[in-house]
This record gives structure tokens, sequence and C-alpha cells, in this order.
């Protein structure tokens, strides 16, 4: 199994309710219980919160679409007021959208609760965790909806650039997520460069036996543009139109063209991570362009770009996403979509970009967003999914090594052993005090070649591929665990990260993944790793604590 954070049940010393429901967004659960905003300190104060907001809107007809569902765009013009400003205390623009994936819709008279807090805050940035769940006033049910993450921007001062004050987590929960945002903040920053290169290279596939079925919709019948005025309603004090009224426009534009589509009335099941390219203000008309890039089987990808112009001056690039829609039949399951024909040149560039990207989105959903035991221990290395895989390597061991119920097994020269029994596995944690800076610690303990110096368990260790400065894989053979059985040998991904601000620490985190160069073979015996790695934590510019964090 994967250990991601879906699959993590934490057991916290404070308990905090709205936030323990934040952390638990990424769980696939049905039932969300009602609970308080407020958790309770380990001295018995009661406290909330400082960066939490939360939004309740009952769903009026002004509100829903054809099909009588809340519209996904006014869905997410509440998730993007609901989530900023408070903690920056100005005026914050958004700058980004991490991948949402809608789990249910919501019809007309049920409530949307919305819950955001501010998860870290970086120099003038700062990511919020927003939860969208959906209330049944007559049954007294809630469920999850979708769980975001947005970046925003605090706006500049004539004085200069804003420095945001720190986010201080109280609990547990708020620790954890204060580790992950910063993994979540380099995802964001290679993002872009990782999946340009990952295009660039798909279009060495042909695309001609897909484009010959007579039954074909031509593309050119799925383009749609559209223009809109920004009004004041639309924008902030600052006169900057808000993200989530841009957001609604374009998925208003993408509705319309997946409909030409599939003749019918398309429900959004996702939008993929997308970054504003440029401010837009009052005045601004924004021009707004969708067409169908492909149709699989199921689903069918619309792209949707935002240009913004005043005047007679050239068109400013806002914003481009990529939205995926199923259409529902009367059980709710995803009917068979009619095929497309692209158009030319650029049409099919678009159309092959599309199955790119839709098999990106598989390996996301495979590698982060699986329950613990739908995942195999070693899961399929490939460009596409280096970037998830890297992500829920590090972030798995960030949450293994943060639990607060290990137990002090034995202590002896100042080195303790923790254990800890968790879904019938054995987890081991050893820590201790180095005389040596964090940075030698790190450089030594990153390049598994090394280990054989001190480690008799590593009698081979070879590098097979560097993914990027950051990710290598190795093949590490190890002796037998038995008398007369082979030795073992396992394919590992090392991810190493070095601290984002001064109270982080330096991390190694392995797990065992698979290549297709790599098979099994019968002299060796395959082992896998499931989840380990070392936190290195400078405490003085000499002194160093080290964790080795393993879970077997």
């Amino acid at each position: 199994t994967v250990p991601t954070t879906a699959g993590h049940k934490r057991q916290e010393t404070a308990v905090c309710c709205s936030n323990r429901a934040l952390v638990m967004a990424n769980e696939p659960r049905d039932h969300v219980p009602l609970e308080e905003p407020m958790f309770i300190l380990e001295n018995g104060e009661m406290c909330r919160n400082p960066t939490e907001v939360n939004m309740s809107q009952i769903v009026l007809p002004c509100h829903a679409n054809y099909c009588g569902e809340l519209s996904a765009g006014q869905l997410l013009k509440w998730m993007d007021s609901t989530a900023s400003e408070r903690h920056a205390g100005r005026s914050c623009i958004t700058a980004s959208v991490d991948d949402i994936h809608f789990i249910t819709t919501i019809g007309v008279g049920q409530v949307v609760n919305i819950a955001a807090k501010v998860n870290r805050a970086f120099t003038s940035s700062m990511e919020a965790g927003i939860l969208v769940s959906c209330e049944d006033l007559f049954s007294n049910r809630q469920w999850k909806v979708c769980h975001a993450f947005a970046t925003f921007v605090a706006q500049h001062t004539e004085a200069g650039k804003v420095q945001l004050k720190q986010v201080i987590p109280r609990t547990q929960a708020e620790q954890m997520e204060y580790s992950l945002a910063a993994e979540r903040r380099r995802m964001r920053l290679i993002h872009a460069e990782i999946i340009n290169d990952l295009l660039s290279s798909c279009c060495s596939q042909t695309v001609s036996e897909r484009l010959d079925y007579q039954d074909a919709v031509p593309a050119e019948r799925t383009r749609v543009e559209s223009v809109e005025l920004v009004l004041p309603p639309h924008a902030n004090h600052q006169v900057s139109t808000f993200g989530g009224q841009i957001m609604a426009w374009m998925e208003n534009v993408a509705t319309i063209s997946a409909s030409r589509l599939c003749n019918a009335h398309p429900t959004l099941r996702s939008i993929d991570m997308f970054h504003f390219r440029g401010p837009s203000h009052i005045g601004d008309r924004l021009v707004l362009k969708a067409i169908v890039n492909n149709a699989f089987k199921k689903s069918m990808e619309v792209g949707v770009c935002a240009e913004a112009y005043q005047g007679g001056e050239p068109l400013r690039h806002i914003n481009t996403a990529f939205m995926t829609f199923e259409v529902l039949d009367n059980d709710r399951k995803p009917c068979t979509l009619p095929r497309i024909r692209p158009e030319p040149v650029d049409g099919k560039r678009r159309f092959q970009e599309a199955i790119a990207r839709e098999k990106i989105r598989l390996d996301r959903k495979y590698i982060i967003s699986c329950k613990q035991s739908e995942v195999p221990l070693s899961v399929p290395w490939d460009p596409c999914n280096q970037m998830y895989l890297s992500y829920n390597n590090v972030s798995a061991l960030k949450m293994l090594a943060a639990r607060n119920n290990w137990v002090l097994t034995s202590e002896k020269n100042k080195v303790s052993l923790y254990t800890l029994e968790e879904n019938q596995m054995l987890c081991f944690k050893v820590e201790t005090h180095v005389a040596v800076a964090a940075e030698q610690v790190f450089l030594l303990l990153s390049d598994l070649r090394r280990r054989k110096a001190w480690d008799h368990h590593y009698q081979e260790c070879d590098v097979i591929t560097d993914s990027d400065e950051d990710d290598t894989i190795y093949r590490v053979v190890t002796p037998s665990v038995t008398k007369r059985g082979k030795v073992q040998d396992f394919i590992l991904l090392a991810s190493r990260r070095r601290p984002c601000d001064s109270g982080d620490p330096y991390l190694i985190a392995l797990r065992s993944v698979t290549l297709p160069a790599y098979p099994p073979t019968e002299d060796y015996n395959r082992g896998e790793v499931l989840c380990a790695g070392f936190s290195i934590w400078e405490e003085e510019n000499t002194f160093t604590k080290v964790i080795n964090t393993q879970k077997a």
C-alpha cells in the first residue's frame, strides 16, 4: 500500500473540529460530521484558528443550472471569496488553484458549507485549504463535494512588496498541513515546466488512425467565444477582478462547448491546476474562448482561454484552464461520448496533448487520491507521474514521522528506538544526535551509493536514472533474510528536499517503484519498501538530530 495524505487517521492531542475536517478532505468518505470550528489546547483553553473563514449558502434557483444543480462556476466564486484576505489583512489576488475534483453535485434547496484556512504563509503568498461539503437540512447529513488548495498573493503597497506574517500551527493537524504546504508549493513551481516537457514529447505519437471515424463530431462545432465586461461587482476594492469570477465565466463557456459535442447537459468533474498569468481590472473586456480538445470513452477535455483588453490595446493573456466533463444517465453513471475530429495543425496538437494530460490525471488519481488498500507497494514510474510520485514519497515520510503515538521501545547510547503498529504493519523510528552539521549529514545520506561504507545491509547500489536534481532511482542489493535464501534487490526512488524555511528539516524519502527495464529476476528476491527515509533537523551549527523512519 502507498502511504498517502489520504490514508492516515491522526490522533491529536488537541482536538480541532473544522481543521480536522480539512485534514480528512482527501479521504474518500461520503459523510462529513457536523462540527464546530473550534479546538481545545492541552491546557484546556478553547480557541479558534484565526485564519479560518466559514461560509454557508443555501442553493437557490438563481444559483442553479438547467438540471436544478448548483452551477460549478457559482461554487468556484464562493470558494474564491471565502479563502482570501483574512490572514493577509489586505487585498489579495488569486495566483493559482491546484487540481480540483468534484465528487458530487449539489441540488437546489441544499446548503453549501465552505471552510477555508491558511495552511502556510510564504513571503507575499499564502496557501489556503478549502473544504466544500453539502448539507441536507431535512436528513441532517453532510457529505464532501471537493477539496482544493489555492494560492493567494497580497497586493503590493506604495512601500513595495508585502511581507506576510507567518502562520503559527497550534495542533498536530495544522502542523502537518503547514509542513505539506511547502511540498505542494514546490510542485506548483515545477508543474508548468514538467507539463510542457511532457506535452512537447507527446506529439511523436500518430493520431491519424483515430481521426477517420465517420461519425466523429468536428471540433469546430464545439468552439465557443464570449465577451464579458468587468463591472464593479466583479472586482475587489482595488478594482482587480475576482479570480473566482473569471473562473465562473470560463466554466460557463466550457459547459456550452461540452454541450455542443454531446447534445446533452454535461457535468463538470475536474479542473486541472492552473495559474493566473496576469491581472484583470474594472473596465476590461474579457474574451473567453473554449473548444473540446478530445473526447475519451466516458469523459471529454475542454480547453478554455481568458484574455483581456481595454480600448484598442492588444489582448492580455489572463488564464488557460483544462476542464473535464462527463454526461450522466438517469442512474448517475457516465455515458459513452461521441468521438471528436480535431481541426488541422493546432487542433491535432490539442488532441494529442489532451491524451497526455488524461494520462497525467489518471496517474495523479492512482498515486495520490486512492485509498491505501487500493494501491500496490511499488508504483510504476514514468515521466508522466514523476511529479506526483515524488510529492507522495515526501509527504508520506512527513506524515509517518509526525505521528504522535510512537512507543519508546528501547534507549541505549543516546539512540532511541520507537515502534508503531498500524493496519497490520510495524513501523520503526530511530532517533539520534550527531556532532555534525545538518548540511553535511544531508549530503552523506542523500547519495545511497555512499551507504555501503557504513551500512553492511547495502551490498550493491547503482544509479538507474536521475529524474531531476531532487529525485534519483537506485537499484540496491541486500543480503538474504534467511541463511539459504536468495539475496534481495530493490528499485528505490530517493526524493531529496532541502529546507523551505529555517524551521524545516532536510528530508530524504525512499519508496519502491517499478521500471519495465528492471523486472524481477530468478537470481534475486525483489523486495519492496513502502515508506522510509531520514528527517535531519539542525539544532545548532554543528549539532544535528537525525530521525530514521521506516514502514515495513
